[in-house]
């Protein structure tokens, strides 16, 4: 079993490090992830620029590669043959905060995985709902475990080709942690605000700030569940058709384009 490991974070992000560990009791672990903070990020292709990998080593040893480009990029680096291994399974995080409702559409964990499954190999993405004032170092422990329970279930099970699971623990000791709950996305809300500043030389520059997000905790979704005390997992397909409004935009005049 080959696992491909990466994050949004950085290569030195202990949430990583925790999924690597936790990763190396199912199989042979090969980590590729970026060289800086990539949150945020969403689903990127470098195309304009070279990208350049360099190896290291994880914090405690462990040898690795780390680049410039995007988590979706360290994916399709190592798929496309910067690693000559044919991999099993791609792993993306732990990231610190939740990636749930709409935040799939902006993660960089959630978007590598999203690289797995164009790539044709499964893949899942792990967050941790922790708050911004935890007070030390976050313990991702309780994470690494259900990460590595999630992908012993996607090595034996399999996923269909072109989905992805989408996997958000609570910020809970292992032990009261309730259990594991199958969702859909459920309904992010930002209080995203526009923060104007100036420069030294009086040129405005700006900052897109406000509250942190909440969710609405409706039940049978990611945000419920985890506000239960559960984890969710929840399965991404990438075709994102809404198949329930062709039958009525295909009545729609269109008319002739040529007219």
């Amino acid at each position: 079993m080959q696992i491909l490991v990466t994050n949004d974070d950085g290569i030195n992000h202990p949430g990583l490090l925790a999924l690597a560990a936790s990763m190396k009791a199912i199989g042979e672990i090969t980590v590729l992830a970026p060289d800086h903070n990539w949150s945020a990020s969403g689903h990127v292709k470098t195309l304009h620029r070279p990208l350049r990998v360099r190896p290291t080593k994880m914090p405690d040893g462990t040898p690795a590669f780390m680049s410039d480009g995007a988590p979706s990029d360290c994916v399709a680096l190592a798929l496309l043959g910067y690693v000559d291994k044919k991999f099993d399974l791609v792993v993306s995080g732990i990231n610190p905060y939740a990636n749930i409702g709409d935040d799939v559409t902006y993660s960089g964990t959630v978007t590598a995985a999203m690289e797995a499954a164009i790539g044709g190999l499964p893949g899942i993405a792990v967050s941790l709902d922790s708050r911004a004032n935890v007070e030390g170092e976050k313990d991702f422990s309780a994470a690494a475990a259900i990460a590595a329970r999630v992908a012993q279930q996607v090595v034996k099970e399999g996923l269909p080709r072109n989905t992805l699971l989408n996997v958000n623990v609570p910020y809970l000791p292992l032990e009261q942690i309730k259990g594991i709950r199958v969702t859909r996305l459920g309904l992010r809300v930002y209080r995203d605000e526009l923060v104007r500043r100036d420069d030294p030389q009086g040129n405005p520059y700006y900052w897109i700030g406000g509250e942190a997000p909440t969710g609405v905790p409706e039940e049978g979704t990611d945000v419920g569940a985890l506000n239960d005390g559960f984890v969710s997992v929840t399965p991404i397909q990438l075709d994102m058709t809404a198949y329930n409004m062709m039958a009525e935009i295909s009545e729609w005049k269109w008319g002739n384009p040529g007219e």
